[in-house]
């Protein structure tokens, strides 16, 4: 039996022009070859598997060859070629610095730079993964890669540019490889697949270049592998079972039944709840079908936020060349994006991104898919679900199991705010803060059963339906401590300051004072007035009230005083204090 020899060693180039995927750099490579013109020391850098060494290698033979074609390739032919083909060329010399990363090794590099070359012109060290050599080593190879001998050249490989010194960098032109495109991986494999005789199928051959993720190395020996289980006839079903690969079919039937229950329109005619639970259902059994073969939950989210993604991307024609798969899938994904709007599928993609920021901090992981699964269903009803991106709103979920009455609810309208009144010394017209876009906030509960949802251009207005408190100092405090506590997150730093703020009922009885320590808490203030001034009115009785914004001055702040100051102070506003000292014989200590 002959040594059997994988397609990654079997099929890798010999030639520039075999190279797939880098033809900037092989065409610049060829052209400073042709050209004289080379230089001392190369880096090639790039993720693993895309040419690196093997374009070192080709640069290598090239160089050497003594007979070079007009096109800059190396004739194969020569005894230099051979020498290389053959792999007994003394011109070449590589160097794994990942187990060879001392000052020695070093050092013996060195002494060999020394040797000129006994056939052709050029010694070539190639040192792969040179970001693993020590600092000392570098230190010691810095000035042999500066000003080595006229026959020594260097090529440096390495995954990991960051890692080099800046001295290093310099010294080096710098080749970045890129990663392979599917395309291209899929036509290299289809050719290996001709010369192997094996049969396949294109979305087989799709699957295997995307599980690569753009190394050809790794596609080739993912082929192997799944040659060998195939037994010479790759099959799409078979691969995506010997690779452990969620089927998209799954992601297809499963936005198959999010559009049953509507397409994401609100304005579209509302879908029988009937048949949007019979749809939620199979997503929740298709869900426990997915998680029965072993497949992660998380993956799973995070291919279904790459669907919604994908169908995004092909509502338009000129981005569905960014999706990397078969011309098959591909057309599967235009038919189903026609049927989606983009409110649903912005929406399901922010629900899946929450999903999957939450899913490692979740107890019940499986609980929370299912829960996102249910919201993008409501989501293609066409109901708002909105998530923030780090800890999505709760919602109120239809039930699904049993049909219940329709849910109401009605948003109390806020008042559009008046235009912010300028501050005496403290707030010009061109400082006041833009208001901020239209959203909506869920406030918490005043009562077991009262809950309002309001929508304000410059703020949230917590609107109040408890009783109405009555038209005193008192109550003004007590309402604005109700408003703070009614802030949200995002307002918390405000809400920190307004609890250092006590306002004071004025005495014409018709507006209240607020006194800010600094010109950034009296232009917060000035920004939330109207929507201060409308929640307090509504929780005082008969208040019409006007809030007042004053910058804190030196006298209005406390000074501390010791107990002979204060005693003095004391006995300035009441005589009798003084002389009941002396018939005490009191001391203040």
């Amino acid at each position: 039996m002959e040594n059997y020899i994988v397609s990654a060693r079997k099929y890798r180039p010999m030639t520039f022009d075999s190279v797939i995927g880098q033809q900037a750099l092989t065409t610049t490579l060829k052209n400073a070859i042709k050209n004289g013109k080379l230089a001392h020391a190369y880096l090639f850098c790039g993720p693993r598997g895309v040419g690196k060494t093997t374009c070192a290698r080709i640069f290598a033979k090239t160089i050497n060859c003594l007979s070079p074609r007009p096109d800059g390739e190396a004739c194969g032919e020569c005894e230099s070629c051979k020498a290389f083909n053959e792999q007994r060329s003394f011109n070449i010399h590589e160097l794994d610095a990942a187990s060879n990363n001392s000052v020695d090794d070093i050092r013996q590099l060195i002494e060999q730079v020394r040797i000129p070359p006994q056939i052709g012109k050029y010694k070539v060290f190639i040192i792969d993964e040179v970001h693993m050599l020590s600092t000392a080593a570098f230190n010691a190879f810095l000035k042999t890669l500066e000003e080595p001998p006229r026959h020594a050249i260097f090529i440096l490989a390495t995954t990991e540019k960051h890692k080099l010194l800046p001295t290093i960098l310099s010294r080096c032109q710098i080749y970045d490889f890129n990663r392979m495109g599917v395309d291209d991986i899929v036509s290299h494999l289809e050719n290996v697949a001709k010369q192997e005789g094996i049969t396949y199928e294109p979305a087989a051959l799709n699957e295997i270049a995307q599980k690569a993720d753009g190394g050809m190395r790794d596609a080739l020996s993912i082929f192997d592998q799944v040659a060998s289980f195939c037994q010479g006839n790759i099959t799409y079903e078979q691969t995506i079972k010997n690779l452990n690969v969620l089927d998209s079919n799954y992601y297809f039937r499963l936005t198959d039944y999010f559009l049953a229950c509507g397409n994401g329109d609100p304005k579209a005619p509302k879908v029988d709840r009937a048949i949007v639970q019979e749809n939620i259902t199979n997503c929740l059994l298709t869900l426990n079908e997915i998680l029965s073969k072993g497949f992660d939950g998380q993956h799973f989210i995070n291919g279904l936020a790459s669907h919604m993604r994908n169908l995004l991307v092909s509502k338009d024609p000129q981005t569905v060349q960014l999706i990397e798969t078969s011309a098959e899938i591909r057309d599967k994904y235009a038919q189903q994006a026609q049927r989606c709007t983009p409110r649903f599928l912005f929406t399901a993609m922010r629900l899946c991104n929450d999903c999957d920021l939450q899913y490692k901090q979740s107890q019940n992981k499986r609980l929370l898919i299912e829960l996102t699964l249910i919201e993008v269903a409501q989501a293609a009803e066409g109901e708002d679900v909105p998530g923030s991106g780090r800890s999505p709103k709760k919602n109120v979920l239809h039930p699904i199991f049993a049909k219940s009455p329709a849910i109401s609810s009605t948003a109390t309208a806020t008042p559009k705010p008046a235009a912010p009144r300028q501050a005496p010394s403290i707030i010009s017209p061109t400082n006041n803060v833009a208001p901020r876009s239209t959203r909506t906030i869920s406030i918490r509960r005043t009562t077991a059963t009262q809950a309002t949802t309001v929508k304000e251009e410059n703020a949230a207005v917590p609107v109040s339906t408890a009783p109405e408190l009555p038209h005193e100092q008192t109550s003004i405090i007590i309402a604005w401590k109700e408003y703070i506590e009614r802030l949200t997150r995002d307002e918390a730093a405000l809400a920190q300051r307004m609890k250092a703020i006590e306002p004071k009922l004025m005495e014409d009885g018709s507006s209240f004072e607020v006194i800010a320590n600094n010109n950034l808490v009296a232009e917060e203030l000035l920004r939330k007035a109207p929507v201060i001034e409308q929640y307090i009115n509504q929780r005082v009785k008969g208040a019409a009230l006007k809030m007042k914004i004053r910058l804190r001055k030196v006298e209005d702040k406390k000074h501390s005083y010791t107990p002979q100051e204060a005693f003095r102070i004391m006995c300035k506003e009441n005589d009798a204090l003084l002389k009941l000292k002396e018939v005490l014989g009191l001391d203040i200590v």
